[in-house]
């Protein structure tokens, strides 16, 4: 195996194990709330998200730079921050990886019907704006954290874990909050539950995209 190969295959075992990190504990959070009757409660589940990604960006940011979520993947590409050629080798681990999370799952918890898919409690459109909104505000942050001052490193993954807490925390009860095409395609799959999908995977690439051109008007007007 030559030196590129190798990187490649350290890049997709960082990615495959940071989202299978994310969904196992995130929509795990969700499926335990469940079987024990809300022990973890809303605000646990909320916290474990932003826990698990502040965790695995520490863990494997080095490596990969742990998106762990093909919508981040592919804005970081068009913002021309990431390598076109590696996209489809880190949404193959992505998407890899959060099946496993949700397959794992529905073997420790076969009885658990959902297994933390995301679901509209209201109308569809409602969750795909909120969807929308919640993933480029995300995206916006990850922009600002992830790029210029050397100084915004060392905080970035409380900064983007807190951000997802927040947003799960407020969020969560009307449109779960995903906010991540591979959160909600694996336990989709897995479960049954393909009602809805569509919102999941296309309101936080559309929503995360918009946040490149927001991004760059801010950062220019600064630096100007």
């Amino acid at each position: 195996m030559s030196s590129i190969q190798f990187d490649a295959f350290r890049k997709f075992l960082a990615e495959f194990l940071g989202t299978f990190a994310l969904i196992f504990a995130g929509t795990g959070a969700i499926v335990i709330n469940a079987e024990s009757g809300g022990a973890i409660t809303h605000l646990g589940v909320a916290l474990t998200f932003g826990l698990i990604v502040l965790a695995m960006i520490y863990t494997l940011g080095d490596v990969s730079g742990a998106h762990m979520n093909p919508a981040v993947t592919l804005a970081f590409a068009a913002a021309g921050l990431f390598p076109f050629t590696s996209v489809l080798l880190y949404i193959a681990a992505q998407v890899s990886g959060a099946l496993l999370a949700s397959l794992t799952l529905h073997f420790l918890f076969p009885q658990n019907v959902t297994l933390g898919a995301t679901l509209p409690i209201g109308s569809p459109m409602q969750s795909f704006v909120l969807e929308f909104i919640l993933s480029a505000i995300l995206m916006f942050v990850i922009l600002n954290v992830s790029h210029g001052a050397k100084e915004k490193g060392i905080t970035a993954g409380i900064v983007v874990g807190a951000v997802i807490a927040l947003e799960a925390l407020f969020a969560g009860p009307i449109c779960g909050a995903s906010m991540n095409p591979a959160r909600s395609l694996a336990p989709a799959i897995v479960s049954g539950h393909l009602e809805h999908l569509w919102i999941y995977l296309v309101a936080p690439v559309l929503g995360m995209l918009l946040a490149i051109p927001l991004y760059r008007v801010v950062r220019h007007s600064s630096a100007s």
